[in-house]
């Protein structure tokens, strides 16, 4: 059979109206050879998705962005088209990110393991925004600025404060001050040549010196040696012994034991050597008063004097 050119014509016509369907179809993100299911998903905020933005699952593309829709209370419609081959539950999450810093906006299916309904068709998915790396360095620039400017306003006010503080008299006495520390500086500086002029001078004398402390220090070694072979033990459980003997005297002593214990625990025989001193005292002044009472010494027969007691007896007595 032999085509007329008529036929040829009007088959080129037909083919260039299918390629043209499809490619346009194709640049609007469709294919018309391939099977798509429809899954919506509402948004406050696309973040730069637009239509034909690409739909992944764990980074594999499986379809792309259909177009997107304003409803009239502010929210946004996103038509998904996902390839038949990848099934999803219901509880699916369709969230926004960013897959580089410099690259647009896709959306990342994630799955719901836990639920096993499938989706169909027509479903809404669960939407999610992630935060991209510049979102989130702009999150965390902004109040690492406002902490920057509160700091500047705060160093304003300071530089301020110091101006108002450092006036005309301030800096004088500032300056007379560093003018002193300058001259205390050039005293030191002296001071230390002349130290410097004393050490060398006496260079000889110091190590001498330092030599005899060397030496004082080597006796004194030797001393702790002979005192740390010395028999100090021994002289310790000496001490210790007498020590010891020394307390059973003592507790003797508070027990009453001999004559010294008697002594000083036995009231009454302070009392009696008390009373006798006593006596023996009057005995002393009353010799001493009237000699002649005890030595009778008479050539002519004088008579004694009547027997006067002492003035002390007789406080006694009473």
């Amino acid at each position: 059979m032999k085509l007329t050119r008529e036929i040829k014509t009007a088959i080129l016509i037909i083919a260039s109206i299918l390629l043209f369907i499809w490619g346009y179809s194709f640049l609007r993100g469709s294919d018309l050879f391939t099977d798509y299911r429809k899954f919506y998903v509402v948004y406050d905020n696309v973040e730069g998705i637009a239509p034909s933005s690409m739909v992944t699952l764990n980074g594999l593309n499986i379809g792309k962005v259909k177009k997107i829709d304003l409803e009239k209370n502010g929210k946004l419609v996103v038509e998904l088209q996902i390839k038949n081959d990848f099934p999803i539950s219901k509880g699916s999450i369709a969230e926004i990110y960013s897959p580089s810093p410099i690259g647009g906006k896709q959306i990342s299916i994630i799955p719901n393991f836990k639920e096993t309904t499938p989706a169909v068709s027509g479903d809404f998915l669960v939407s999610s925004t992630k935060t991209g790396l510049i979102e989130s360095l702009a999150g965390q620039i902004d109040p690492l600025k406002k902490k920057l400017e509160k700091l500047l306003d705060n160093t304003n006010a300071m530089m301020l404060s110091v101006n108002e503080v450092l006036d005309t008299k301030t800096k004088q006495n500032i300056h007379k001050s560093l003018e002193n520390l300058n001259q205390t500086l050039a005293q030191f500086k002296v001071a230390s040549n002349e130290v410097n002029t004393l050490l060398a001078d006496n260079k000889s004398k110091i190590g001498n010196s330092i030599k005899n402390v060397e030496h004082a220090s080597a006796n004194f070694s030797k001393i702790s040696d002979s005192i740390s072979k010395a028999n100090i033990g021994k002289a310790v459980k000496s001490l210790e012994k007498s020590i010891a003997n020394v307390d059973k005297i003592i507790l003797g002593l508070e027990s009453g034991k001999g004559t010294m214990g008697k002594l000083l625990n036995d009231e009454s025989l302070f009392n009696n050597f008390g009373k006798t001193s006593k006596e023996l005292e009057l005995l002393l002044q009353d010799f001493r008063l009237y000699p002649t009472r005890y030595i009778n010494v008479s050539l002519f027969g004088k008579k004694n004097k009547p027997y006067v007691g002492p003035a002390g007896a007789e406080a006694e007595k009473k």
